[in-house]
């Protein structure tokens, strides 16, 4: 994908600079803690969600200081919520991109404290970065939109309806409720929180933003499900197989490997539908979905 390698580089030299800043602040310091922190946040990842802020960003003209810090906020959600799904008392899982997970590397209240620290991070973050053309009001919206995606009503909701559907057999309706919730309410934010920055964005292109991003959450879980039984160890940097070691319901044990991959390409086709209807060049989100049905990682 164009650019992706750039803004890669350009979000981890954004996130190394927050957390100098938070042990440059402190008269008192953890290091332990911090190390955790650096650990989670910065080891790796494809950065998928921060590439999603920028290229919508790109598509509607933000600022790029503006897009650092949604795409900031919402890359420490993500890692937060990655060492608290590591853990024993979640998905019990050793290894995370190919290193040790966060309570194995540390400790297990480190990982969680890690987490926590991380999660308030993303909100000092939207609360106190420079954002140019950013009203008060404008910011209170993007706080109101990340507490929303990553909360009861978002990623934890999922997160807890997945857990309680383990060993459970649910409905495909089921499962795409617990999805939406789990993976989508991110990806969606980072599309819909830099809409909300956007100068001349309207209520009919919001719609299809949305849609768009519902489409494609749902396209990177079904995808994600498929990956877990198709691609081995070495390509995932952690164990293939685990939602069936775990028992959890997936859309191939659902629909079948090909039904699976018919969802997908159901889903991705309605994300480049909803972007044919907005008055911009979308071509590099049109792209960033493309890559979400192909992924081998």
């Amino acid at each position: 994908m164009h650019n992706l390698v750039e803004y890669q580089q350009r979000i981890n030299d954004f996130l190394a600079e927050q957390l100098n800043k938070l042990a440059n602040k402190n008269t008192i310091n953890d290091e332990k803690l911090l190390a955790a922190m650096k650990y989670g946040l910065l080891i790796g990842g494809k950065r998928m969600r921060p590439y999603l802020v920028y290229i919508t960003g790109e598509t509607l003209g933000v600022a790029h200081n503006t897009l650092d810090a949604i795409a900031g906020a919402l890359e420490c959600i993500h890692a937060y919520s990655l060492l608290h799904d590591d853990l024993p008392a979640m998905d019990d899982d050793n290894l995370r991109r190919g290193k040790p997970t966060c309570h194995i590397e540390f400790d297990e209240a480190t990982a969680i404290l890690a987490g926590d620290s991380l999660q308030t991070l993303a909100f000092d973050i939207l609360a106190n970065q420079a954002m140019d053309n950013v009203s008060a009001k404008t910011r209170l919206k993007l706080i109101q939109q990340l507490s929303h995606a990553s909360g009861y009503q978002g990623m934890c909701g999922g997160q807890a309806l997945d857990l309680s559907a383990t060993n459970k057999n649910i409905s495909l309706q089921q499962l795409e409720a617990l999805h939406q919730l789990k993976t989508g309410a991110l990806l969606k934010a980072c599309v819909l929180m830099t809409a909300q920055c956007g100068a001349k964005i309207t209520t009919q292109d919001i719609e299809n933003f949305t849609l768009y991003a519902q489409n494609i959450g749902l396209a990177y879980q079904v995808r994600d499900d498929i990956i877990d039984i198709t691609s081995s160890e070495q390509e995932l940097g952690k164990p293939t197989g685990s939602d069936l070691a775990a028992n959890k319901s997936t859309y191939p044990a659902l629909l079948g490997l090909q039904g699976a991959q018919q969802k997908a390409d159901q889903l991705y086709q309605q994300a480049l539908q909803a972007l044919a209807n907005l008055p911009y060049n979308t071509q590099k989100l049109a792209d960033f979905a493309t890559f979400i049905i192909n992924r081998k990682s």
